[in-house]
């Protein structure tokens, strides 16, 4: 019992919808009771003075009492509303009384039995004319309803009980009726997460009609499942690239050592060398695997320091001037006019320029330029713009850049697009710096990169 969700929350809606209910009626009938009573009580009070009224204004005009016209006014009340007098004067004499009637009435069947043990109550009023004491009346009635007051009053409770129990119902019905629908969303993320779970990874949960709590969870699922997706795809593609990766080299190398083996062909120093060649493709893959599996470790170590971009980039002059020049690309450097200070891991940060640069230098053809720059247009951030005169690439292919082994040309082979692992270094390094990459690129035009590292940690 009260196992699932929707069951919780359809008894706690009901209770609270029946306490609230029980509540609001009972105040309902207690206040109309005592409304009502407070109203029978004003009458009977305006009945008894105006009685009063009467007789004084009879003796007043006779100089004693009269039976005609009190007696009827008397009568009356005591026929009708159970009203009863008796009238005395000044020396205690009883002059009227119509509480006889009662018993007359009763054995006529006029009037409902007297229950046993009823009560009456009575009052005794002062009578005056001029100031002047003439007798008194004593007014005896029931105690609570009688006749139609008592009908009047059922009358009424019964039809609250009936808008109570009508209450009741609808707040059943529409308890079953929200909590089905708020549950719902909820039974949507279980079944999608079961199917996730199977590794149904092109579930996605409908949007429309959930709350705008239950819909920010499943836009996060639904976030989530394409990530996985994504994964996936990338799992796999990076399985394929690799093996292609590998299949070239190792069938070179098989078919070479089968040849030596066979005695096909004689194992000469520039045979040697193919194999070495080949062999050592395999190792730089290797290395450049490591090297990202340490990239991306969550747990990566930064000796952050503070350094200085101009600094940077005349390291990067020196260190690279050489190999572009030895390519016939021209490597120029903008100079800075003030001094921009970041903070980072000296040794990481020359390999993310490194990679970057040689990236560059790779798809940028003899007699065309790179340049690198530094920017300060961004916030709290250095950034580091290399800008290359190459083959650009297209705009859908800058998205996937920093995959594992992507080439946007597919049919590029790696001795001109290198291993393929290069910038998926890049990509992890800037994350463990909390750093940001930004790139731009037309084709036949060019490509510019730029990496922002923080000012500060």
């Amino acid at each position: 019992m009260l196992q699932t969700l929707r069951s919780k929350i359809l008894f706690y809606l009901v209770l609270i919808s029946m306490i609230g209910i029980l509540i609001v009626s009972f105040f309902i009938q207690y206040g109309f009771e005592e409304s009502f009573n407070s109203y029978l009580d004003r009458n009977r009070e305006k009945k008894i003075d105006r009685i009063i009224t009467e007789i004084e204004k009879d003796y007043r005009k006779n100089g004693h009492f009269t039976s005609d016209p009190v007696y009827g006014l008397l009568h009356e009340n005591a026929m009708t509303d159970q009203l009863y007098f008796r009238l005395y004067d000044r020396f205690g004499k009883m002059q009227m009384d119509t509480s006889s009637i009662r018993g007359m009435l009763n054995s006529f069947g006029l009037t409902e039995p007297e229950p046993d043990g009823e009560n009456w109550h009575s009052k005794t009023y002062t009578l005056k004319v001029d100031n002047a004491i003439i007798g008194k009346l004593v007014a005896i009635y029931p105690e609570g309803l009688v006749d139609d007051e008592y009908t009047f009053i059922q009358t009424i409770q019964l039809y609250i009980l009936a808008a109570v129990c009508l209450t009741i119902v609808l707040a059943i019905v529409f308890s079953m009726i929200f909590s089905k629908k708020l549950t719902s969303g909820l039974k949507k993320l279980s079944f999608a997460a079961g199917e996730l779970q199977q590794h149904n990874l092109d579930i996605r949960i409908p949007l429309k009609g959930l709350p705008t709590e239950v819909k920010q969870i499943a836009v996060s699922f639904n976030k989530l499942a394409e990530s996985l997706a994504k994964e996936e795809n990338l799992r796999k593609q990076f399985t394929g690239d690799l093996a292609h990766e590998l299949r070239t080299p190792l069938a070179t190398l098989r078919s070479q050592i089968e040849a030596f083996q066979d005695g096909i062909w004689e194992p000469t120093a520039q045979r040697l060398q193919v194999s070495h060649e080949e062999l050592m493709r395999l190792v730089r893959l290797v290395n450049e695997l490591e090297k990202l599996l340490a990239a991306e470790n969550p747990q990566i170590r930064l000796d952050k320091m503070e350094l200085e971009a101009g600094s940077v980039l005349a390291a990067l002059w020196e260190m690279f001037l050489p190999i572009f020049k030895e390519k016939g690309v021209g490597l120029q450097i903008e100079e800075l006019l003030q001094e921009e200070i970041f903070e980072a891991d000296k040794d990481r940060l020359m390999q993310i320029l490194s990679n970057v640069l040689n990236n560059a230098l790779k798809y940028t053809p003899e007699g065309k330029n790179v340049t690198i720059s530094v920017v300060s247009d961004k916030e709290g951030y250095v950034g580091f713009k290399i800008q290359d005169e190459g083959s650009g690439m297209a705009e859908e292919d800058i998205p996937h850049i920093f995959e594992r082994f992507y080439r946007g040309d597919k049919s590029r082979d790696r001795k001109t697009g290198g291993v393929g692992i290069g910038l998926s270094i890049v990509k992890a390094l800037m994350d463990a710096h909390k750093g940001l990459i930004k790139v731009k690129s037309r084709v036949n035009k060019g490509t510019s990169i730029t990496l922002w590292f923080p000012q500060e940690e």
